[in-house]
């Protein structure tokens, strides 16, 4: 196995603390999980460049890449949404309304269920993770795996296109403000943080992190479009022929 294929394997290996560690109601193992997440994000771009530039490209490391990409979605969505919170009421966790603590900005209080949630805040209130940008962003991915290895079983190779690109610098952004707030939310409800610069802070990560799911969400819909628009008519013609 060599260096690329390994580092892969490092962050296949890797996801498994970075989903589990955010449930733990501590703010140094979820500022490891973050730290986790930064490692496991800059290193999805140096195995690719390094792989590429020295031409040490495998069929292994074509494999493990895209599962080590799919799982780390995965792994850091399915938490984003369980601890923020969708902010709707008919989804499975209950909306958020008020702080967890009176003199804390951080942490919000579920209704009903009591327990905190860490959606992100920002001036015009707290903004979750609803449950159908967690299915559009993970149904895309899923869709895209099957629609790829069906065109290549008709001999055509689906590159990533720029606003696919785009859309994936946006997601790494995005998972990277929720899983720093997971940590810096529970280190101010642990100190009772509320000054000015404080709630500067959040605010700034929160305007952020809601710009970046938006865009992330939106790129996710434009990519898809403009890969069927390109490529749907590969499977009509076969379909027709």
């Amino acid at each position: 196995m060599n260096l690329p294929n390994a580092i892969t394997v490092g962050r296949i290996a890797a996801t498994p603390l970075i989903a589990a560690l955010p449930f733990f109601d501590s703010w140094e193992l979820r500022l490891l999980a973050f730290v986790l997440y930064l490692a496991a994000a800059i290193t999805d771009y140096y195995d690719g460049m390094l792989a590429r530039t020295r031409g040490l490209v495998t069929d292994l490391g074509k494999q493990l890449d895209p599962l080590a990409d799919k799982l780390l979605l995965v792994g850091t969505l399915v938490p984003m949404y369980l601890l923020a919170g969708s902010g709707t009421s008919w989804s499975l966790l209950s909306p958020h309304r008020l702080p967890l603590f009176a003199d804390v900005v951080g942490p919000m209080l579920r209704e009903g269920s009591g327990g905190a949630a860490y959606p992100f805040l920002t001036p015009v209130g707290p903004i979750g993770f609803p449950l159908w940008m967690l299915a559009v962003v993970i149904g895309r991915e899923v869709f895209m795996t099957v629609f790829r290895s069906a065109a290549a079983r008709r001999g055509v190779i689906i590159s990533a296109i720029g606003p696919a690109k785009w859309k994936t610098g946006f997601q790494s952004t995005w998972v990277g403000c929720a899983y720093f707030w997971f940590f810096a939310a529970t280190l101010a409800e642990r100190y009772h943080w509320h000054a000015l610069p404080w709630r500067l802070f959040a605010y700034f990560n929160g305007i952020c992190g809601t710009l970046t799911m938006a865009g992330a969400v939106f790129l996710t819909l434009y990519s898809l479009g403009l890969y069927m628009r390109r490529y749907g008519g590969l499977f009509a013609s076969k379909a027709s022929a």
